[in-house]
């Protein structure tokens, strides 16, 4: 059985997700603390918990997902686990920063690994498949639990919305088509935790997501 905690940082009103098991071991998922403040109530958790971070996962390498990396590996000796072709906004993180007005923020460790053909991760019994799918970002990918019914999905799919697309590399076909053949298959009772806002469900989003639901393919 997994656990979860949900932590909201930045000015981006980015979703951090730690998922932990039974036994301690935890994976952090879009590490998006951006200060001091929010780098400590992230590590108070993890302190309190007891638990042993193991690997650090990234949905995307958009800059408000990764502003903890730096942190991250400075304190758990973790380096990110992502998809290549993300690299480039991986190491386009300072430049980023400095555009939106975060002047200072550290550069990204290199990745410890891709996850490009990987198709499965395991938080001790609990499998999480990669789906692929890009149009948000080249290298976007979500993270599903069978088991548990969840997918985290970073900005891919959100509730009644989707992720831009106006931003280099993306795409708005590539990513319904990502939607509907990479997540749309899934059972309708998976719950969706996105990169921003409340969780979601697959069956609610097919039914009525304005840009890639039934009630989109009325008009």
């Amino acid at each position: 059985m997994l656990n979860l905690k949900i932590f909201t940082f930045n000015p981006f009103a980015e979703n951090t997700y730690l998922l932990y098991n039974d036994v301690g071991e935890a994976f952090i998922i879009d590490p998006g603390c951006s200060n001091p403040e929010e780098c400590n109530t992230l590590s108070k958790f993890i302190t309190e918990k007891k638990l042993k971070p193991v690997r650090l996962l990234l949905t995307h390498a958009h800059l408000d997902h990764i502003l903890g990396n730096d942190f991250v590996h400075k304190k758990y000796g973790l380096a990110p686990w992502m998809h290549s072709k993300d690299l480039n906004l991986l190491h386009a993180l300072e430049y980023s920063a400095t555009f939106y007005g975060l002047d200072g923020a550290a550069p990204s460790p290199e990745p410890e690994g891709f996850l490009d053909d990987i198709a499965i991760v395991k938080l001790g019994d609990t499998e999480l498949k990669i789906i692929f799918a890009p149009g948000h970002s080249p290298g976007s990918i979500c993270f599903y639990s069978p088991a548990e019914k969840k997918l985290w999905g970073g900005d891919v799919l959100f509730r009644e919305s989707i992720g831009r697309t106006d931003l280099p590399g993306g795409d708005f076909d590539t990513l319904a088509k990502s939607i509907r053949t990479g997540l749309f298959t899934l059972p309708d009772e998976v719950t969706v935790y996105s990169g921003h806002g409340l969780p979601t469900t697959i069956g609610h989003e097919k039914k009525h997501n304005p840009f890639v639901g039934q009630v989109a393919e009325r008009f």
